[in-house]
């Protein structure tokens, strides 16, 4: 008679898929509420995952997954790594926020002919002339623009700006994959008057 095992066949990563999407919206910098209603689960599932991914990662709080700096095995940004000097690149994206993205979604693609990139949830994005444009539907209206800086490997621009002085308000992380398998990987930090900047990376 065959014995067959119990239970799930242990990961090959050290977080599981689900884990590794909470922790890097953590890292991205959002509350538990708005993690479990981009991917349409519950808080106490969003908890869960934080929770196991303190303890498998031997971290003491969820604020210290914001500096953590894991990378999925399965990621292409896997084994990248130099010592060329970091030069930012061409302005890789800028962010809009908008009051509603169906709205906007008709007016930046069908009145001003912009090529629509993709669309997720309230998020749209357009190509212009190759920097891409970013919308965010949102009640506050008060945030100020983004400006994303493409650079070629995203972990040497973030130990190179901090060794400059550039405060990181968390570690690189994964924001989204494409169906072709093409990884968006970025990083955050302030200016001087407290307005955002990020680096990303396309690998």
């Amino acid at each position: 008679m065959l014995v067959g095992t119990r239970g799930r066949p242990r990961h090959p990563d050290v977080l599981t898929p689900a884990e590794w999407q909470v922790v890097d919206a953590v890292r991205h910098g959002m509350r538990n509420r708005e993690i479990a209603q981009r991917r349409g689960v519950s808080v106490d599932a969003v908890k869960f995952h934080v929770a196991n991914a303190v303890r498998k990662l031997g971290l003491n709080r969820r604020a210290e997954l914001r500096t953590w700096r894991g990378v999925p095995v399965d990621s292409s940004l896997r084994g990248q790594g130099g010592t060329e000097m970091v030069q930012l690149g061409a302005i890789g994206q800028i962010a809009r926020l908008v009051s509603d993205i169906g709205t906007a979604t008709e007016f930046y693609g069908g009145v001003l002919g912009l090529p629509h990139l993709y669309t997720f949830g309230d998020l749209a994005f357009f190509d212009c002339g190759g920097t891409r444009l970013f919308l965010r539907a949102t009640d506050d209206r008060c945030e100020q623009s983004i400006l994303y800086f493409r650079v070629a490997d995203i972990n040497v621009a973030y130990d190179e700006l901090r060794e400059r002085g550039v405060e990181f308000e968390a570690a690189p992380h994964l924001i989204h994959k494409h169906d072709d398998g093409v990884e968006e990987w970025m990083a955050f930090f302030p200016d001087p008057d407290g307005q955002l900047l990020a680096i990303m990376a396309q690998v």
